[in-house]
């Protein structure tokens, strides 16, 4: 059965209103009588004039361009326009023909106005019953922003939803021209995003639902700038990755957050690579009860392991990873350790019992300020417990070990970023003396991490302001939490170990700017209702953040999104001793000893500082690769 569109009905309906209005003209020409034989003949031979032209007219005029859902002046001063110029020229072509023989001169008249009576009235009839339907329907008038598959999806959810609160879809908005003036499911496409106060206007709209979950972070500032501008609510459906599955439901809807703004593009994995990795495969993730970590053992439970292992030393978020992970996966392998990485021992006691064959080691502490008063816990958690994992993935046979790493890292001007740099360096010298493929990912901030200065903005706008900035120049890359654990994941493919691989964080993002759009989304306005204070820099902070070091040399991976940065060999003897060191520095609690180690460890993070008087980067040799 062939499906008639609505363009395509609506110009069946004007053609054959064109000899209806035709033969209504000849019959009140002839006071409501039948013609004779010879005017009927007359009749139909001027027909065939008459309609080809006011066809032509009708296309001429646009009338298809508008929808009758919304029919109104516009649409009614086109057809005018196209009955008088299809009457002017066919009357002047029968005249030109025939004379006009046999052609009444109030049957032109009448036609015209009959027409205009029929198409406009067809037209606004159709908007009055559609009109009559909705508004005796209970429920708030949505506007859909993204007529692509999500937005279709939803409007069927909309449409078909009888429990619960009633959303009537009124209309669409898209930035796609090919598809303004169509509709979906009945409900039409009336314009641009940019359009949408307007249109909020127009249509007396209560709710802006926004289906666009692929548009990127600067499609969806200008989006939610114009949603803002409107001055009615709206929300979000889930992002596309999590629609494939199934529809769109109601309840599924999201007020849209800052991960929206400050996302970018769907990240394109080689999944069934990935998948054939890690599935039926033993896997070891240390701070499993973190933020990456915990977001590391949902991807990873959907790949089919043969067993996931957890480490934390946190037992609360061991306990909230485990009832996340029961409850959507549970009949997978998990296994729930509990213990410090920096716990010699019982790693050791993990590994044998388990046998991982793929170790992500996510455990570190990150709180910059705090730890630069905290130099033992910082180099003693960051250091030696990535010593100690490392390790004993090489005793055990472990197939690939990958470390998690930060921007923090690269010219390193706090405890923290040092730490990580010289747990790289450790893994990175590993690798050519073992089996196990040592592979280091490095990546900036992480949107709602634990440590991020999104749930400290949350808590202050919640509190009523201020909200703190430490300064207006202030940078830093973002990325999201599933996106950075997707690329984790990537890097277990392309890695063959001792890479540094970098992950594209895209450009960086003022922290100043954040904040304000965090304000604007609770619904308040920044400086008017809530007030952003500068502090100052904080202990160990830089203004600017960088993803790796200069010597590097960052070259390109067979994923955009990835980057390979070249690392700088360090003489394993040498690495050896100073590890040790570390070791016996942090048994004697002795800070100043281990300040030192760092800085002979990490020579850029000497230089950069200045924290010392004596620099020690002549004891540590770097080598080309």
């Amino acid at each position: 059965m062939v499906k008639i569109r609505s363009r395509e009905a609506a110009l069946i309906h004007d053609l054959l209103m064109v000899p209806v209005a035709w033969a209504l003209a000849y019959w009140f020409r002839f006071n409501l009588e039948s013609p004779t034989l010879e005017g009927y003949r007359d009749g139909a031979e001027a027909l065939l004039v008459v309609l080809p032209v006011q066809l032509t007219a009708f296309v001429l005029f646009g009338l298809y361009r508008g929808i009758w859902r919304f029919a109104s002046l516009p649409d009614i001063f086109r057809i005018i326009k196209a009955v008088i110029f299809g009457v002017l020229v066919s009357t002047t072509l029968l005249f030109l023909l025939s004379r006009g023989d046999g052609l009444p001169r109030a049957v032109p008249v009448l036609y015209a106005l009959f027409l205009l009576v029929l198409l406009g009235g067809a037209r606004l009839l159709y908007r009055w019953l559609k009109d009559r339907h909705i508004y005796l329907r209970a429920g708030k008038r949505v506007l859909i922003v993204g007529a692509g598959v999500a937005g279709e999806m939803l409007v069927r959810d909309l449409l078909k939803n009888t429990k619960g609160e009633s959303y009537l879809p009124i209309a669409f908005v898209d930035d796609k021209p090919r598809i303004l003036g169509r509709d979906i499911h009945g409900v039409p496409v009336v314009g641009k995003s940019s359009e949408i106060p307007v249109i909020v206007d127009r249509f007396e709209i209560d709710l802006i639902m926004l289906a666009v979950p692929s548009a990127d972070s600067r499609q969806m500032q200008q989006i939610v700038e114009q949603c803002e501008n409107s001055g009615v609510p709206f929300r979000s459906v889930p992002e596309l990755r999590d629609l494939v599955s199934g529809s769109v439901r109601i309840n599924e809807l999201r007020e849209v957050c800052i991960d929206d703004l400050l996302g970018r593009k769907q990240v394109a994995l080689d999944w069934p690579v990935i998948h054939a990795n890690l599935s039926g495969k033993s896997v070891l993730v240390t701070g499993s009860g973190g933020s990456i970590g915990s977001e590391l053992c949902r991807q990873i439970s959907k790949l089919e392991p043969s067993r996931l292992i957890l480490v934390d030393a946190s037992e609360f978020n061991l306990y909230l990873i485990e009832m996340d992970l029961k409850r959507q996966y549970p009949h997978l392998d998990v296994c729930y350790q509990l213990g410090d990485v920096t716990d010699r021992s019982f790693i050791n006691k993990v590994f044998e019992t388990y046998k991982p064959q793929v170790v992500f080691h996510a455990a570190a502490y990150k709180h910059v300020p705090m730890l630069e008063s905290q130099i033992r816990q910082a180099l003693k958690n960051n250091v030696l417990g990535t010593q100690y994992v490392a390790e004993a993935s090489d005793r055990f046979g472990v197939d690939q070990f990958v470390l998690m790493s930060t921007d923090k890292a690269v010219n390193p001007a706090n405890i923290m970023g040092a730490s990580k740099r010289a747990a790289e360096i450790f893994c990175q010298n590993l690798n050519v003396r073992s089996e196990t493929n040592y592979i280091t990912v490095r990546f900036g901030n992480v949107l709602g991490s634990a440590g991020s200065v999104i749930p400290l903005f949350h808590k202050q706008i919640a509190a009523g302001g201020p909200v703190t900035v430490t300064d207006p120049r202030m940078e830093r890359f973002f990325m999201t939490i599933s996106e950075a654990c997707q690329l984790i994941l990537q890097t277990v493919v392309i890695g063959k170990g001792g890479e540094i691989f970098v992950l594209d964080m895209g450009e960086p993002v003022k922290i100043n700017y954040l904040a304000e759009q965090m304000i604007r989304l609770s619904g308040k306005e920044p400086g008017r209702d809530i007030d952003i204070v500068y502090t100052g820099l904080r202990a160990g902070e830089k203004l600017f953040e960088e993803l790796f070091h200069e010597k590097e040399e960052l070259e390109r991976t067979i994923h955009e999104k990835v980057f390979l940065a070249k690392f700088r060999h360090v003489d394993w003897d040498w690495l050896g001793q100073k590890i040790d060191d570390l070791n016996t520095a942090c048994d004697s609690m002795d800070n100043e000893k281990l300040a030192d180690l760092l800085g002979q460890l990490v020579p850029e993070y000497e230089v950069e500082t200045e924290t010392k008087a004596e620099v020690k980067g002549a004891d540590i040799v770097y080598l080309k690769t």
